[in-house]
């Protein structure tokens, strides 16, 4: 059975970037059997569907808009994962990706199994920022979830002696470096904005 843990999002905008900030964390502290990959699918959209078709099972984590109290962690599997796909604009990137699951399908390639791990997103409009408060709480919970997953497929994640690391991407250093919203403007200039100058 080969595994696709597959995050998306961009990290530029604060609660969007939940699903990469997911995977990442679980390729830093555990490792998998051979037969899992994981995959920071940013918004790649289209670009995708290589990675889709070649695998039986899909584990997505992503910020859905589930339309529940933001900050809360839903979890869809299967048959249910269709029906939030095609129930509006669900985030930034969510109809290239339903794309890319029905072109698969229509190419009789891509996972018989699939499950989505997704956080309601507290604030998506911060340009430069990172996870809200209630979003990052969500991190554990998600990870736990998409452990007992594929534990419930037979797939067993043990810690990882040592982590990988690409200290551009890292959430802490991201945060400690990035600069304030007094010194750059998350949402555009408001000189810009208003239409004065």
């Amino acid at each position: 059975m080969r595994v696709l843990i597959l995050g998306i999002g961009n990290l530029l905008w604060a609660d969007e970037g939940f699903g990469v900030r997911v995977v990442q964390a679980l390729e830093r502290r555990y490792a998998f059997p051979p037969n899992v990959t994981l995959l920071d699918g940013g918004t790649q959209g289209l670009g995708l569907i290589p990675y889709v078709q070649a695998c039986d099972t899909l584990v997505i984590a992503d910020a859905v808009d589930f339309r529940q109290e933001p900050g809360s962690l839903l979890q869809a599997v299967d048959d249910e994962v269709p029906q939030y796909l095609s129930s509006g604009k669900l985030s930034l990137h969510q109809v290239s990706f339903q794309e890319v699951l029905a072109l698969c399908r229509l190419m009789g390639q891509g996972p018989s199994r699939l499950c989505v791990v997704g956080v309601q997103p507290v604030l998506l409009e911060d340009y430069g920022g990172s996870l809200t408060p209630q979003v990052k709480a969500q991190l554990e919970p998600a990870m736990a979830r998409i452990l007992a997953y594929l534990q419930s497929l037979g797939i067993a994640a043990g810690p990882r002696d040592e982590s990988p690391s690409d200290a551009a991407l890292d959430m802490d250093v991201y945060e400690r470096l990035r600069p304030s919203a007094q010194q750059a403007c998350r949402i555009g200039d408001a000189r810009l904005l208003d239409g004065s100058r």
